[in-house]
């Protein structure tokens, strides 16, 4: 790997988003994967992959550190806080209104949650290289919304407590206006960017990507900027995304151009994700929520992962 940002010190690398949950399992109730499922899948993404990112300090995230350490996996991982709804979000299409109680009863399990991220930070010094204080809570259309001062104040107490490099993940939008007083906060930036949400075809796919990259990085010259979300859904049902435009050819299309404009640029991209996540959306099938992996839940590869296999032989 060669230097991605000198300043903060994180080299370039191939880096994906992982989540092992696979059928019947779900960190909704709480039935997490196996240590050896957890091993199995490590072992599959650890020829191509070099930084994971987990999405909360839970069981899940616990086993992947523990897999790391014994079994002596070379990955760096970026580890979550998995945020609850502080306040309402009338905004929300799919509905995002709670009572009082319920907002009370999540503020302090957020808070709980950035202890137990600052926990495992720190015993996990080697592998975990950042932390993020949470993902997509601010963007207008969150179920999960959290003012950005709540942010501020639980990045504050993660640099209290350990020498992580600190960020947040969130759609590439509120970047470059809600969230400048976070940024001032932040060691570096993480954004999304997602053509094939915004009906994008996988011709303009790129592009729209380097823009969306673009709008934030040159917003923040002096602050380093990685993406931490992109990808390409291979089933839709309809719901946001026209089944025509999701696709096994059309997803390896465009992660592998992605791979290749981050390479040649040095920028630091996580591709969502690892596997497919049945756990994911509505009961439909073919919910474009589930089917992002470059795996499917039975854990075979798809043929952007094919592709990647190919390279690397």
């Amino acid at each position: 790997m060669t230097r991605a940002d000198d300043a903060l010190g994180i080299e370039y690398g191939n880096a994906i988003c992982y989540s092992g949950y696979r059928e019947n399992q779900s960190p909704i109730d709480g039935t997490f994967p196996s240590y050896d499922e957890v091993c199995e899948d490590l072992r599959l993404l650890e020829r191509n992959w070099q930084y994971l990112r987990l999405y909360d300090a839970s069981r899940h995230a616990e086993l992947v550190l523990d897999a790391i350490r014994n079994e002596g996996f070379d990955f760096k991982v970026m580890l979550g806080a998995d945020m609850g709804a502080e306040v309402s979000n009338p905004k929300c299409p799919w509905g995002a209104m709670y009572s009082e109680a319920q907002l009370a009863a999540n503020r302090e399990k957020n808070s709980a949650e950035i202890d137990r991220v600052i926990a495992l930070a720190n015993r996990y010094p080697e592998a975990v290289f950042s932390i993020s204080v949470g993902n997509e809570a601010t963007v207008e259309w969150t179920d999960h919304l959290v003012p950005v001062q709540h942010l501020i104040g639980y990045v504050r107490r993660i640099k209290a407590a350990t020498p992580h490099p600190v960020t947040f993940c969130e759609n590439y939008v509120p970047w470059t206006r809600k969230l400048e007083p976070l940024a001032a906060e932040l060691d570096f930036i993480s954004l999304h960017t997602y053509p094939v949400w915004e009906y994008q075809t996988i011709e303009r796919a790129l592009d729209y990507t380097r823009q969306n990259y673009r709008s934030v990085a040159d917003h923040y010259p002096d602050k380093p900027v990685i993406i931490t979300e992109a990808g390409w859904t291979t089933h839709s049902n309809g719901r946001g995304i026209e089944p025509w435009n999701a696709s096994q050819k059309f997803q390896a299309q465009y992660v592998r151009q992605l791979m290749d404009w981050s390479r040649e640029h040095q920028i630091l991209t996580f591709v969502f994700e690892a596997f497919d996540e049945p756990w994911k959306g509505s009961p439909d099938p073919l919910e474009p929520e589930k089917h992002w992996g470059i795996f499917t839940v039975d854990r075979m590869p798809k043929l952007a992962m094919q592709e990647l296999h190919a390279a690397t032989r």
